[in-house]
């Protein structure tokens, strides 16, 4: 599965016009825990093709991030209907994503 790569340009139209659920993760190349969650949403949108799961690069998309508050990496914003529903600071892991999903 691939991601889509969100910019500050293309955010409004991938996640706030979708019509689906959408998880954008906030991250940073040289932040190991986002790193190590890539593979846990890989699986994730793998395994549930309706959800559109995006990564924004905060240093590339700085203002985004302060919009939203994202202030720990790598953050987890869901979005549903143009507004954000949920959200997950820290690493996660696959179970506790499935139990924000099945809420």
């Amino acid at each position: 599965m691939s991601f889509i790569e969100l910019t500050s340009e293309t955010f409004d139209a991938e996640v706030l016009q979708a019509d689906q659920l959408v998880i954008v993760d906030f991250w940073a190349t040289w932040c190991t825990p986002c790193r190590m969650l890539t593979p846990i949403l890989e699986e994730l949108g793998t395994e549930h093709p309706e959800i559109k799961i995006c990564k924004l690069n905060v240093d590339d998309a700085q203002d985004l991030a302060e919009k939203y508050g994202v202030m720990t990496l790598p953050t987890l914003l869901f979005f549903k209907n143009g507004e954000m529903i949920e959200e997950c600071i820290g690493l996660v892991s696959k179970d506790r994503l499935l139990s924000l999903l099945s809420n």
